[in-house]
């Protein structure tokens, strides 16, 4: 099993119509996100995202779309950086479901 930063919340979009195959997302992700299925990419795990916005940059077809420097992966970073933990900054909404802001 993965560990996923929060469920539910990622901001990766992918377009399959407009992938083209070139794999380039499947070869930069460092979380395993994307896999080759035949000729064109597949979205596989997007909760494993941590929005570093490497597949977005890399893909030259435009199919994939995430607010990169957002969430988790900043968080993450920021923690590094700072010598601290990982801090989402996220809340319940009151309706059981985890926000960020």
């Amino acid at each position: 099993m993965k560990n996923y930063y929060l469920k539910n919340v990622v901001t990766l979009q992918f377009d399959e119509k407009r992938c083209m195959g070139c794999g380039m997302c499947v070869t930069v992700c460092p979380r395993g996100v994307f896999q080759m299925n035949g000729k064109k990419a597949m979205l596989v795990d997007r909760d494993a995202c941590m929005e570093c916005g490497a597949c977005e940059k890399n893909c030259p077809f435009s199919a994939i779309s995430v607010n990169a420097g957002v969430g988790c992966a900043y968080a993450v970073i920021k923690g590094a950086l700072t010598g601290n933990e990982p801090n989402c900054c996220c809340s319940s909404s009151g309706e059981g479901k985890n926000t960020c802001c």
